[in-house]
């Protein structure tokens, strides 16, 4: 890790959140993996049954919910991955797009976080 102090974060601070980063993105993959076991769990137990109609939408109905937190944390572990970079790099607690520093506040609720506030709310906006 490099000497200096990111961001004007300690050393002790930057580990600290490398090792909750590091710990975040193991429980994100290990849901990851859990999913897909249940999923083939589920298809071999019900194989090519026929199912009722309700049963379909249900199961539809929870796919698409699956999906959706699939992508998200997609996204997250991504996110993660910039994180750790960045503090390999040096550049931990500066945001990618502007540089300026992410408040430590910020870090300490979303240690991913590579954006302010402000800049991840333009971000989700697409503005």
């Amino acid at each position: 890790m490099p000497s200096e102090q990111h961001a004007g974060l300690s050393r002790e601070f930057i580990e600290q959140q490398r090792q909750r980063l590091l710990a975040l993105r193991e429980r994100l993959l290990g849901g990851e993996r859990a999913n897909l076991a249940r999923e083939r769990a589920f298809r071999q137990e019900h194989g090519d049954e026929a199912k009722e109609e309700e049963e379909r939408a249900q199961a539809l109905s929870q796919y698409e919910i699956d999906q959706a937190l699939h992508d998200v944390d997609d996204r997250r572990v991504a996110d993660i991955e910039r994180a750790l970079q960045k503090i390999a790099e040096g550049s931990y607690g500066l945001s990618d797009l502007s540089g300026e520093p992410i408040p430590r506040a910020r870090l300490e609720s979303t240690p991913e976080a590579t954006l302010t506030v402000q800049e991840e709310r333009r971000r989700e906006t697409g503005g």
